[in-house]
């Protein structure tokens, strides 16, 4: 059973690196998340407008508590540059505790 202060990983790849760390340094302001991390460049294949593209991107992973995902992916859609950015969600049902209680300290709310 989840609870709404289960910790996560949210995925999100978009366009640029300078869009990337714009968004991810508000996203950790407003503390709705711990922590983000950013791959610079990233190669995708994808299916768009009935053809296969090739682009570079940027891949980000960030770190938060489950409550908090529809308002990032909400932030992350009105900020960003893409018509349908990718932002998912996986759960993180185990880790280092202390790991744990920091991103929880960070977002100020209660893992249970």
């Amino acid at each position: 059973m989840s609870s709404k202060n289960s910790l996560i990983l949210i995925l999100w790849t978009c366009a640029t690196l300078e869009e990337a760390r714009r968004i991810c340094k508000e996203l950790v302001e407003q503390k709705l998340v711990a922590c983000a991390n950013i791959i610079p460049h990233v190669e995708s294949i994808y299916f768009w407008e009935n053809k296969v593209e090739n682009g570079n991107e940027s891949k980000v992973f960030l770190k938060t508590v489950e409550r908090h995902f529809e308002a990032v992916r909400d932030y992350i859609i009105k900020h960003c540059s893409y018509d349908i950015p990718e932002v998912s969600q996986l759960s993180i049902p185990n880790g280092n505790p202390d790991y744990f209680r920091w991103v929880e300290e960070a977002v100020q709310v209660k893992i249970s």
